[in-house]
């Protein structure tokens, strides 16, 4: 899901994300991981955690000129996500360049928000660490930096939050606290397992992080049940407490849970970025402070309705009109052939489709998908061959045989599905443009996937002569 779009207006990568080539011409470190995908752009593999690492280290030496070490048994942070969360709590404090005082609890092995924060904002931070390995890497960090005397690195007991943390500082009144709580209650949670819904995909990217960063008795809903805990004591101590969520399931009973406690000031917002989303809970005791508004129903609606496209260049659709050809099509239009390449696939991958009215020149498709059949197609299909190798041959089919796969369900039959899209194929300045139009279901996630499918299937066929 390309969420870039939606990411905090002042976050630098929004409209200029990371331009790969330039990063490894300049950086031989990252370079290694830099490959080239099917349509000769530049791609980092987010599955691999020494790739995920050198990128980190390269955004923040190339746009912060901060030097960092992370470990990588050790939770590896993405810049642009916690680049939104130091945006947002800019608007909590309302002052971007002021001297604030800020606590990030458990500030990881990358002391990352402190270091940001102090680098952009000259904001001083109390970051706190219980895991020995992350309070050594957190302090070589900020003193290879040279911003020890913004940011205080301190070793805290196993399950302190900020009760501990601030009994030596009596006096002192903080603007704000933030934290990445541990997401996931147990391993199985942490491997994905009963923490997503099953027609969600994989994660897109890979898992690091030590047992007390990514795991917590009772996973992030008790963590942060224990920060509001712990507000409800110190209250005026802090202008803002805020935590980062990973599940948006964890909103609802945190917000529920401050109202029962009488808070009077609460917010939310939500962090996008690549395909990842997250979600932020803020609450102050303070009466004078302006809190800002969370995300709109508006901006949402407007966020499914924009259409997930891609094009087709002028020069590979000779091929595919060859192609199409080929099977049968006896239409030299280029949105022809286009069209019938695209139902072949979407009947391959027992995507329900029929043909809708259009404008000239357009073909128009409805599509209802009823299970994810497009995803890590290529290890189905090597675990297929596997599987046929070890098998005995079969005789010879006599008569009509019916595939191995399923017979696809008629439209009219279809009660239980993961979405129903349109999808447009139109001429644009002699490319073609495939653009998929969300109409309903429960998430847009697989209807992405299927898009880039889509996309990555047509393009291969374009590329080969």
């Amino acid at each position: 899901m390309a969420l870039n779009k939606s990411m905090h207006p002042r976050n630098r990568y929004k409209d200029r994300p990371p331009d790969f080539a330039y990063l490894a011409s300049k950086y031989p470190e990252f370079r290694q991981y830099v490959h080239t995908n099917l349509t000769g752009r530049p791609v980092v593999n987010f599955k691999e955690p020494k790739a995920v690492r050198a990128l980190t280290c390269t955004l923040l030496k190339e746009d912060f000129d901060l030097t960092i070490e992370i470990p990588l048994e050790r939770l590896i942070p993405t810049v642009p996500l916690r680049l939104n969360y130091i945006h947002w709590v800019e608007d909590l404090i309302d002052g971007q360049k002021q001297p604030r005082r800020g606590i990030d609890i458990g500030t990881g092995a990358s002391c990352i928000y402190p270091l940001l924060g102090a680098t952009m904002n000259s904001w001083y931070f109390l970051a706190t660490e219980v895991d020995d390995i992350c309070f050594d890497y957190a302090k070589k960090n900020v003193e290879q930096n040279n911003l020890s005397e913004l940011i205080k690195v301190v070793r805290v007991p196993q399950k302190t939050l900020l009760m501990d943390a601030l009994k030596e500082e009596t006096e002192v009144i903080y603007d704000f606290c933030m934290c990445n709580p541990p997401f996931f209650a147990n391993q199985l949670e942490a491997k994905g397992v009963n923490s997503r819904n099953s027609w969600r995909p994989p994660p897109s990217s890979v898992n690091t992080g030590g047992v007390t960063e990514i795991m917590a008795e009772g996973g992030e809903l008790e963590f942060v049940k224990r920060i509001i805990h712990d507000s409800l004591q110190l209250k005026k101590r802090l202008r803002w407490y805020s935590c980062m969520l990973g599940k948006k399931c964890s909103l609802a009973p945190l917000k529920e849970e401050l109202r029962k406690q009488g808070v009077p000031k609460v917010t939310h917002t939500e962090f996008c970025q690549g395909r990842t989303m997250r979600w932020a809970l803020a609450w102050s005791f303070y009466d004078d402070i302006i809190v800002p508004s969370p995300p709109t129903k508006k901006r949402k609606l407007e966020k499914m309705r924009k259409p997930l496209s891609f094009t087709l260049a002028e020069a590979g659709l000779s091929e595919l009109q060859a192609k199409a050809s080929a099977m049968g099509c006896t239409s030299h239009s280029a949105v022809d052939s286009v069209a019938a390449l695209l139902e072949k696939t979407l009947t391959d991958l027992r995507v329900l489709h029929k043909r809708v009215p259009c404008r000239e020149q357009e073909q128009s498709l409805f599509l209802t998908a009823v299970e994810n059949t497009w995803i890590h197609g290529r290890q189905k299909r090597r675990e297929q061959k596997r599987q046929l190798r070890e098998l005995p041959r079969a005789p010879p089919c006599t008569g009509t045989c019916e595939p191995p796969c399923k017979r696809p369900l008629s439209p009219g039959a279809v009660k239980h599905f993961l979405f129903k899209c349109l999808l447009n194929v139109m001429l644009e300045k002699g490319d073609v443009l495939i653009e998929m139009h969300w109409v309903e279901g429960h998430n847009k996630d697989p209807m992405n996937q299927l898009c880039t499918y889509l996309r990555n299937t047509l393009l291969k066929s374009a590329a080969k002569s």
